[in-house]
């Protein structure tokens, strides 16, 4: 009876294994899936159980936060703190720090010097690093692992055993280096990457180019198959800083751009930001893309009829040249697999 009993304990616990391992997606609207169950939308972001007061200070910015407890340095003078987003962690190392980014440090980045309310690269880039920088800004809270690789929960069998860094600055290559990185910044744009043409911008709102789109409706095929949520989705998108005529040329990315801080495996469709064409649905999403982003969609139908939505994701701004999207080349018939 005693065998019986232990047999049955070890059965359990195997099964519970491997469901940490193989997370559970579960039918939404429009045939997509999404959801995991079970498992808190912030994810990583809950930080250790500090939750929103990980990052979010209600009460005398970073001095509520008493200080950093992954390094235990005391609490830190920076007059400006929490007089942004109530932002609690320490940005003083990063003011006017230069980051040399992408294709050997190509596009450049400097930080602003001083501190002014919902400044861009403040939002979008500066208190994403005071996190993740981990040279200059070792923010609390941080393992330099990715959440999901540590809990199990990515897709089986797509990624080895080495640590998922998640600190830019910290990586495990040569401290400080950020050339490993995508680019940031007011150097970052969307003329630089040769999408810009494909948009026109009224007033911070977003549409195809149709003028530019006629011939071909490429990149009107491709929203219809994947979709352009980091354009249409995102308040505000990817962050305006000048336009020439109407179209987005100096528009530039920041860390907000791909990723958002709220909500770790799903991303869903509305009618402003349709995925597929869908007007509702939830999609899954890894690494906190604000985007369906599933580097696992290929695993049950890999016979080439589908591209992965990891893939498309990227497509949106890497749409044409030699790694650019299908509708690029002219074959409009390949969905997303999500």
């Amino acid at each position: 009876m005693q065998k019986v009993i232990l047999i049955i304990l070890c059965v359990a616990v195997f099964a519970a294994i491997s469901v940490a391992q193989n997370p559970t997606y579960t039918s939404a609207p429009g045939g997509t899936t999404g959801g995991i169950h079970g498992i808190d939308k912030l994810g990583a972001h809950q930080n250790g159980g500090r939750g929103c007061t990980g990052c979010h200070a209600p009460h005398s910015g970073g001095q509520g936060g008493g200080g950093n407890a992954a390094t235990g340095a005391a609490a830190f003078a920076d007059g400006a703190s929490g007089n942004d987003a109530l932002w609690g962690q320490d940005l003083t190392p990063l003011y006017g720090k230069t980051l040399a980014m992408g294709d050997s440090g190509k596009y450049v980045e400097v930080l602003p010097t001083t501190f002014a309310v919902a400044q861009d690269e403040i939002r979008g880039i500066m208190m994403c690093l005071s996190c993740h920088d981990g040279q200059v800004a070792e923010g609390g809270m941080m393992t330099g692992r990715s959440y999901e690789q540590a809990k199990g929960l990515l897709p089986v069998g797509l990624y080895g055993p080495r640590p998922i860094p998640t600190l830019l600055g910290n990586d495990g290559s040569t401290p400080g280096n950020y050339n490993n990185d995508h680019p940031v910044g007011q150097n970052a744009t969307l003329g630089a990457v040769g999408v810009a043409s494909h948009f026109t911008v009224t007033n911070g709102v977003y549409a195809v180019n149709a003028a530019a789109d006629t011939a071909t409706s490429s990149y009107t095929n491709f929203v219809a198959n994947y979709g352009a949520p980091s354009f249409f989705g995102r308040t505000p998108p990817i962050l305006p800083s000048g336009f020439a005529g109407g179209v987005p040329t100096n528009a530039y990315l920041v860390c907000t751009t791909c990723h958002t801080p709220h909500t770790m495996y799903t991303s869903t469709a509305s009618g402003s930001n349709k995925i597929a064409g869908l007007t509702s649905g939830t999609f899954p999403t890894y690494f906190f893309i604000a985007a369906p982003y599933n580097p696992g969609s290929l695993s049950v139908t890999n016979d080439g009829t589908k591209a992965s939505s990891a893939t498309q994701f990227c497509r949106q701004c890497h749409f044409s040249g030699a790694g650019g999207a299908n509708e690029s080349a002219g074959i409009f018939n390949v969905q997303t697999a999500f």
